[in-house]
């Protein structure tokens, strides 16, 4: 069964500069299904919030000093798996970000986003999708390409279910070419012309069968059986 999201998003934010604090605590303060829970303005100070503050989503500036956003994420992930990351960031440092994402974020911002933007990125993180930009998608697929095996770039059926698992259906194929090119949930709902939750239901579907737990592990396992386009 897929699990809905919260009523309310229960939200940390952790920004080190204070008029950017000031301005996101502003406006999510507006959002009736968001919950700002608690705040810090660097990385150890975030970890020591979320055992109280019992977060759903960090909203975590990339920038910090000392401790970095991507080792407050490895370190978030490691302790608290379920606590999903959603990287903010000042400048589109994809290379930064790339790390962030196989660290365990779930995806990432600039801080100029619209604040529908960043309201839609945080429910979407939190009903189990990812925020990735198109072109960090590109840059993923680059690289997991490089990782994978050239026998296997254009797959079989058989490579494409191992070990008796079920292949995927076209529908199931078609969404994962769309999260490989960084298409939310709510972008490729309206593409297909189905329900958000029906997204998540084929993805739940795409993860069982790929025997994997998040859209960057699901595009890495896509590519390495061919079942994702890369030339696109």
């Amino acid at each position: 069964m897929t699990e809905l999201a919260p009523a309310k998003i229960r939200v940390l934010v952790v920004e080190d500069q204070p008029k950017i604090l000031k301005n996101q605590l502003k406006l999510l303060d507006a959002v009736p299904e968001i919950e700002i829970v608690g705040t810090a303005m660097n990385g150890e100070s975030a970890i020591d919030e979320i055992p109280r503050c019992n977060p759903h989503v960090l909203l975590l500036d990339l920038g910090l000093p000392r401790m970095s956003g991507i080792e407050v994420t490895r370190e978030v992930k490691t302790r608290w798996p379920s606590v999903e990351i959603l990287i903010f960031t000042i400048f589109d440092e994809e290379e930064k970000v790339l790390d962030a994402i196989k660290a365990g974020a779930s995806g990432y911002l600039l801080k100029g986003a619209t604040a529908d933007k960043i309201v839609e990125a945080i429910r979407d993180v939190c009903a189990g999708g990812t925020v990735i930009q198109p072109s960090l998608a590109r840059n993923l697929l680059k690289h997991f390409r490089s990782g994978a095996e050239p026998a296997q770039a254009a797959a079989s059926p058989e490579a494409a279910a191992p070990d008796g698992l079920r292949p995927l259906s076209d529908r199931e194929k078609e969404i994962l070419q769309l999260i490989a090119k960084g298409i939310s949930n709510s972008e490729a709902a309206g593409i297909l012309n189905v329900s958000k939750a029906t997204i998540r239901t084929h993805l739940e579907h795409i993860y069982q069968k790929l025997e994997v737990t998040n859209r960057v592990e699901a595009v890495t396992e896509g590519i390495r059986k061919g079942l994702i386009d890369v030339s696109s």
